[in-house]
């Protein structure tokens, strides 16, 4: 239990969907997808690619940013 007045931090959905991404094991991509179902309509996807582009490009791996695009749009339509 948390003391009066303790502060918690926490991530952003779209901090853990940039995480989740990053990470791309076959768990983050369902994680990910909870994530999108929940907060469907209430996502700055616009961050999430601001912030994840660059680390996409140090990785060398353009399948999570394809994979990424597709699971958006699917829960989206």
């Amino acid at each position: 239990m948390l003391e009066p007045g303790a502060a918690v931090s926490t991530s952003s959905a779209e901090d853990l969907i940039i995480l989740k991404a990053f990470g791309a094991r076959e768990k983050d991509w369902l994680d990910i997808e909870g994530v999108l179902v929940r907060r469907r309509g209430r996502l700055d996807e616009s961050l999430v690619w601001t912030e994840l582009e660059p680390l996409l490009e140090l990785k060398g791996e353009p399948g999570i940013r394809d994979r990424l695009r597709s699971l958006a749009e699917r829960r989206r339509g």
